[in-house]
C-alpha cells in the first residue's frame, strides 16, 4: 500500500414594545441584546474585528501560534479526509514557520490531498460560527482545546510538533479562565477570522514552489493544473469569508426589522 505525505513546506427588554418609538433608546438596546443573545457582531465591529485579525496575522512573532491554527486544521484536515476513505494516518508534523505534513497509508489520494486547504477554510468558518453561539462560547473553547490534545495524543511524534500542539491547547484552553463570556466570543470570532484569512493566503505560496506541495500531488493524480487547484482552493477560503459577512448582514438586517415591528406596537 503506498505512503502519502499531505503537507506544504513553508438579552430582555426593560420596557413594554408600546412604549418604544422607533429611533428610542428603547429601540437601540433591543438590538444591543438581540446582537448579544445570538453573538453576531455589528457590521461595523465586523469589519473591526476583520482588520484586527489582518494585523495579528501580520506582526512578527505574535502571528506564530495563528499560522500554527491554520497548519494544525491543514494536516487535520488530511487526516480526516484520509479515515473518511479508509487510509490510515501515520502521524502529523509541524513547524515553526507554519508548514506542516500529514503522513498516511491508503485511502484517496485527491480527497486526501484537497482537504487541507479546503478543510482550514471549512474549520475557520465553523470556528466563527461557535463563536455566535453565546450560551456554548465556553463549550466551544474546551472542545477546540481537547481535540488538539486528542490529536497530539494520536498523531503526535516529535518534540516539536507536540510542543506546538501544547500551544495551541493553551490557546483555546487558557481563555476559559476568563469570566466575561462576551471577551470569549470576540476572541473566537478573531480566531475564526484568522484561520480563514491564513487559509485565503497560504495557497499562494504554492506559486514560488517548483515541484513541491499539494497542489503538484493532485496535477499528478488528476491531470489538472496545480494552478487550478490554488485556484479552487482561494475561492474556498473567500467564499468562507464572504458567508461570515453575509451571516453578519442578515443578522443586521433581520434585528432592525424586529425592533422597528416592536416600536410600532
Amino acid at each position: 500500500m503506498p505512503d502519502h505525505q499531505s503537507g506544504d513546506p513553508k438579552g430582555v427588554l426593560s420596557h413594554h414594545p408600546s412604549d418604544l418609538p422607533r429611533g428610542s433608546s428603547g429601540s437601540r438596546s433591543y438590538l444591543g441584546n438581540e446582537r448579544g443573545a445570538v453573538g453576531i457582531p455589528r457590521r461595523r465591529v465586523f469589519v473591526l474585528e476583520l482588520v484586527l485579525a489582518l494585523l495579528l496575522t501580520r506582526i512578527p512573532y505574535i502571528s506564530l501560534p495563528f499560522k500554527w491554527l491554520e497548519s494544525y486544521f491543514h494536516e487535520l484536515s488530511h487526516a480526516l479526509a484520509t479515515l473518511l476513505t479508509n487510509g490510515i494516518v501515520s502521524h502529523i508534523q509541524l513547524f515553526p514557520n507554519g508548514a506542516g505534513f500529514c503522513f498516511s497509508q491508503g485511502g484517496l489520494p485527491l480527497v486526501i490531498g484537497f482537504a487541507g486547504y479546503f478543510g482550514a477554510a471549512c474549520w475557520g468558518y465553523l470556528i466563527y460560527l461557535l463563536a455566535t453561539w453565546p450560551k456554548g462560547i465556553r463549550l466551544s473553547f474546551a472542545s477546540l482545546g481537547a481535540l488538539v490534545s486528542v490529536t497530539a495524543l494520536l498523531w503526535g511524534r516529535d518534540m516539536l510538533t507536540l510542543a506546538i500542539l501544547v500551544v495551541l491547547a493553551i490557546l483555546f484552553l487558557l481563555p476559559l479562565k476568563l469570566s466575561q463570556n462576551k471577551g470569549l466570543t470576540q476572541g473566537l470570532r478573531i480566531i475564526g477570522l484568522m484561520i480563514m484569512l491564513n487559509a485565503l493566503e497560504s495557497p499562494t505560496a504554492l506559486f514560488g514552489l517548483d515541484g513541491q506541495g499539494d497542489a503538484v500531488l493532485l496535477a499528478q493524480y488528476s491531470w489538472v493544473p496545480p494552478w487550478i487547484w490554488v485556484g479552487l482552493w482561494l475561492l474556498t477560503s473567500g467564499l468562507a469569508l464572504w458567508l461570515t459577512w453575509r451571516r453578519v448582514v442578515n443578522a443586521s438586517v433581520n434585528v432592525s426589522l424586529k425592533a422597528t415591528i416592536n416600536a410600532r406596537h
